[in-house]
Formats: C-alpha cells, structure tokens, sequence
C-alpha cells in the first residue's frame, strides 16, 4: 500500500511511484503555491539525462545523494527549477516539478511574474511566481516554508517522455514524465504514451 499522506515514509518510495503520488499534492512557500500538476523523473547514475550520470558528484549536486524529500534547486538558462529529492541516501535521484495549478497568493505570483497569465505552467515560472531561488537548496520539504503537503484527489494520469533532453541518448525515450490528465495548468500538452488511474 503506498502511503497517501505526505509524511517521512511517503518521501522515501521508489521514485516512479514517488513522482506519480506527488501529482495532485500541494507545494507552497511562505504560504503562496499550487497544486502539481507536472513532474519528471531523472534516476541517476544510469540515468543519462540525469545531473547525476555516471555518479557526477559535485557541489551543485550534492543535495541529492542526501536523504529524500529535501530541495534541489538549480539555475539552468538563467531560470531556476526546483526538484524533490528521491530514493535512499548515497542514491542520487529527483523529481522535477514542473508544473502546479494555482492555489495560494495568486496576486503575489502576479506581481513576481508581471503577468495574469501562464504563472505556473513550467519548472521556471512556477519557482519564479513563488519566488524559489538556490536559497532554497538542501531545504526540507516536510518542516521548512518550502513544503509540499496533501492536496487534491488525481484520478487519471498521463505518461509521457521528458521534456528537452535530446542530448540524452536513449535515456531521451523513458517514460518518465507524468501529469494530470486534461488539467489546463500542464506545461507543454503532448499526446500521452498511456493513461491510468492512480489508485
């Protein structure tokens, strides 16, 4: 049975099973946040789209060879993008969010994005409207203001192959990226390789 309720043990699930329960769960800070509603996978060190290939073991990613359930934010193009950490310790392994549905201080979200619109629907938006930085970084994600907490019920998921990562071989073609099925909040809609209900 896979723990429904966000606790130490929910964050410690393989991470394919951790990124489709983390669909549907609330992610706030300082009180201003969704719900998610986009998430990829990366399972390194065979992983090769992972920052972690190969057992790449380096300042930046230092965070993820930590306990689960903590924050890896980092800059890619001048845009921040925040990641759950996932699987045991020593194992490096994330979740990135990349999409929420708006929730809590939407007015804030709109003053920091200077727009009414598309405030959350992709991984440097959503941490720009809530004002994610590499502050962040190592933070954890059960007692911190950064955390994600129970949220709404998800009924179909979508699954699909992640986002951007052409330079990453095979690793290019998993099916590693899961969504909300038919929610208007999902960063880029693609057709989905299947659906299923999450149980």
């Amino acid at each position: 049975m896979h723990p429904r309720e966000v606790n130490e043990a929910f964050f410690r699930l393989p991470t394919l099973d951790l990124a489709q329960r983390l669909l549907g769960k609330e992610l706030t800070l300082n009180g201003v946040g969704g719900y998610i509603v986009e998430v990829e996978a990366y399972i390194g060190p065979h992983d090769r789209a992972a920052h972690s290939y190969g057992g790449r073991r380096t300042p930046r990613t230092e965070v993820m060879f930590g306990p689960p359930g903590r924050a890896y934010v980092y800059v890619i193009h001048g845009h921040h993008c925040l990641n759950v950490v996932s699987g045991e310790e020593g194992a490096p392994e994330a979740i990135l969010v990349r999409a929420l549905e708006p929730t809590r201080g939407i007015k804030q979200m709109i003053e920091r994005r200077g727009r009414t619109d598309h405030l959350t629907d992709g991984p440097g938006k959503l941490c720009q409207a809530l004002g994610i930085t590499r502050q962040h970084n190592g933070w954890d994600l059960l007692t911190s203001p950064l955390r994600i907490s129970d949220g709404m019920t998800v009924e179909t998921v979508a699954v699909g192959t992640r986002i951007g990562i052409d330079y990453a071989g095979e690793a290019r073609d998993y099916p590693w990226r899961f969504w909300i099925d038919g929610n208007p909040h999902v960063s880029r809609p693609r057709r989905a390789l299947r659906t299923f209900r999450l149980g």
